[in-house]
């Protein structure tokens, strides 16, 4: 028999400890071996117990959990899955925490605290069980992010979109996208993502990827005519973001659709969406996650005529969607993500 994952609680909630341990400990797969109130607590936890994955509050006394995360992540790399609220603030700090090196969040709920957890059980422990395999300190260095230049304002006549590129991701997706999307250039092809999350973490998102790239990043609204030199971010929650016609251009399209792939929105929607519409006019690209959401999406590109790339097993946080979309033969390059936003210039560069 496989041996359960072992967990340690971090959060200054008493009762959050509580039902967080209740929750973790039903599934046999993890035992939850102590639960800590702080920062401090935690850390002698931690060389005491040495456990397999950290369950991390953002809000602590003393030392808030991304000042924690920052010293894990440098001193003892180990897999941190942050819980946090759904406010605008609890988002903004668990984007930053991702970006830092944490594997995946949990929704925090403020209301109905101990049905929505309940309800909520199963997705936790998937991903508790599934930070516990991930690749943390990958030795791939991230590449310096610093801010953009302001993008300039488009002339006059608009250059023909010719080509789209769509990148879907998961767990550990928010670190790999900012590998990737500051490095496009101004003029880029239509870029469309969709990234697992939250409704209200989307749009944090966009903003904080628009600060550091060179293209202009949006959160995609219904009917939005694509352009080069813009990045969609799918917003979470409610809709799968799809590509439509519209005449002669491109646009975005919100499709309220129920989840594909267990997700919405889903990167299986948007993949055959773009292999519907553009055909061998398209890139996609498949990154780090759970599951297999978008291996089907990235077969429709590659059959219909369109390049397709997958991050390496290397570099991956977790490869479960390149590696479903590999064995499927949707992928056409598999590479690691220092190389990724090189291969999407190159491949778009003559389109």
């Amino acid at each position: 028999m496989t041996k359960p994952v072992r967990v340690l609680i971090v959060d200054d909630s008493s009762l959050f400890r509580k039902i967080l341990e209740q929750t973790l400990s039903r599934d046999p797969e993890i035992e939850v071996i102590g639960t800590a109130p702080d920062a401090a607590t935690a850390r002698q936890m931690i060389k005491q117990l040495n456990p397999d994955v950290l369950t991390l509050d953002i809000e602590m006394p003393d030392m808030d959990g991304l000042s924690f995360l920052e010293k894990i992540i440098r001193l003892r790399p180990m897999p941190v899955v942050m819980v946090s609220t759904l406010t605008q603030e609890g988002a903004d700090a668990a984007i930053k925490a991702l970006e830092m090196g944490a594997v995946d969040y949990h929704p925090k709920p403020t209301a109905g605290v101990l049905e929505r957890l309940e309800a909520e059980g199963d997705t936790l422990c998937a991903k508790v069980k599934a930070a516990a395999h991930a690749r943390v300190g990958r030795g791939v260095a991230p590449q310096p992010v610093t801010p953009a230049a302001p993008v300039a304002a488009p002339g006059p006549r608009k250059a023909a979109v010719t080509m789209l590129v769509a990148i879907g991701s998961s767990t550990g997706g928010v670190e790999a996208l900012h590998q990737i999307l500051p490095f496009l250039p101004p003029d880029c092809p239509p870029v469309l993502v969709t990234q697992h999350m939250p409704a209200s973490f989307t749009g944090p998102f966009a903003r904080r990827l628009a600060q550091v790239s060179q293209a202009a990043v949006t959160e995609a609204t219904q009917g939005t005519v694509l352009e080069n030199g813009h990045i969609y971010i799918a917003p979470g929650g409610d809709a799968h973001l799809e590509v439509e016609k519209s005449g002669l251009q491109f646009a975005c399209r919100l499709n309220p659709a129920p989840p594909v792939s267990g997700h919405r929105p889903s990167v299986d929607a948007l993949f055959h969406s773009v292999a519907r519409v553009a055909g061998a006019r398209t890139l996609g690209v498949i990154l780090t996650g759970m599951g297999r959401d978008g291996a089907d999406g990235l077969k429709a590109i590659r059959h219909a005529g369109g390049h397709t790339i997958g991050q390496n097993e290397q570099s991956c946080v977790v490869y479960g969607m390149p590696r479903a979309a590999q064995e499927a033969g949707g992928v056409e390059f598999q590479i690691g993500i220092d190389r990724i936003a090189a291969k999407i210039i190159e491949l778009t560069a003559n389109a």
